[in-house]
């Protein structure tokens, strides 16, 4: 059993995404389209998470456009603020305090392990206390709000396995008897393979190496003839599996779709300019509706900032009642009424 404001057995889905770059189909498949599935039916906490973006973004303006795209991309997807809150990490500042309780409950060795935070270091970005103490403040956010439910990549496994040794930890040293934290699972959509970007590696923005979820036109173009593709000639046959354009057709083709396809590619006089050709429409197609949308939305950008700010408005109420159980539990005074 834990202790309010969570409720026993209850699924609370919580998730955030990054505002360090335009979302890109990445994105799309390993995160954002599981939290549009998922808050249809459970309570969820879905937040643009802008202090995690401190660790590479140095740009205040770029922040903040990236956070109010963030935010258009999720609306202009399907995203119903009836059904979910939406809104931006840092309207709930009580993380940091969460955040430094759990500091003071992490070995550095574990820390010292995190495959995410050598991955990123290796990519060239800078070795800062951000970077290294991330997993903190990513457990901070999800049990805040009481997460048990969290939708995240496969690379962010072993974040959600040590956001549960921290909640672990604050049960065993706090509430033994009670614990204050669910355990959260991470929701990993075991067949949505590592989506490659347009030179073969995983998409990140840090590669440089996306495509957008609303290029069109000649953007779109650009992107996807950079796309890198081996030397078989046009007229030889060609492996499907082993092509970087088949692996993201795959990800917007029906399955009849797929068949006719790779039956192209084995039977040869198949190009890799008419795999592109059909990528391109795919990709204008399946994000059709929600780019008419988007165009509608940003029309009207105080909709965005009142969902936004509701979203902050409850989601701060949330970490309130958890804070107020954690002073008292772990004997931090406050003589100030917040």
């Amino acid at each position: 059993m834990t202790h309010y404001p969570f409720t026993p057995d209850e699924t609370i889905v919580v998730s955030g995404i990054q505002s360090s770059g335009k979302l890109h189909l990445g994105n799309y498949f390993g995160a954002i389209r599981q939290h549009i599935a998922l808050h249809q039916n459970h309570p969820s906490y879905y937040f643009i998470v802008n202090y995690h973006a401190m660790t590479s973004v140095r740009d205040p303006i770029a922040l903040k456009a990236h956070t109010l795209d963030a935010a258009l991309t999720y609306l202009a997807l399907g995203f119903d603020p009836s059904k979910g809150d939406l809104f931006v990490q840092s309207d709930v500042p009580l993380l940091n305090e969460l955040t430094w309780i759990f500091f003071c409950l992490t070995p550095v060795s574990q820390l010292e392990k995190a495959t995410s935070y050598k991955d990123k270091v290796a990519q060239g970005l800078s070795s800062n206390c951000g970077l290294f103490n991330y997993p903190i403040l990513q457990a901070a956010d999800i049990l805040i709000y009481g997460g048990t439910l969290v939708p995240v990549g496969a690379d962010q496994k072993q974040h959600i396995e040590i956001a549960r040794d921290t909640a672990q930890r604050f049960n065993h040293v706090w509430s033994p008897d009670q614990p204050m934290f669910p355990l959260p699972d991470p929701y990993i959509v075991k067949n949505v393979a590592i989506v490659p970007g347009i030179d073969g590696r995983k998409m990140s923005k840090s590669y440089d190496n996306t495509i957008g979820i609303f290029d069109e036109g000649k953007e779109l173009d650009r992107r996807i003839k950079r796309i890198v593709t081996d030397s078989t000639p046009l007229e030889a046959p060609k492996d499907p599996d082993t092509d970087n354009v088949f692996a993201l057709i795959r990800l917007f083709a029906s399955e009849e779709q797929q068949s006719e396809i790779r039956e192209a590619y084995q039977c040869g006089g198949y190009g890799y300019g008419h795999a592109k050709k059909v990528l391109t429409g795919l990709i204008t197609e399946y994000f059709g509706d929600a780019r008419e949308r988007r165009r509608e939305l940003l029309k009207n950008p105080d909709y965005i900032q009142d969902v936004l700010r509701q979203g902050g408005i409850n989601a701060r109420q949330r970490a309130e009642a958890c804070m107020d159980k954690v002073r008292e539990l772990t004997g931090l005074m406050t003589t100030y009424q917040f």
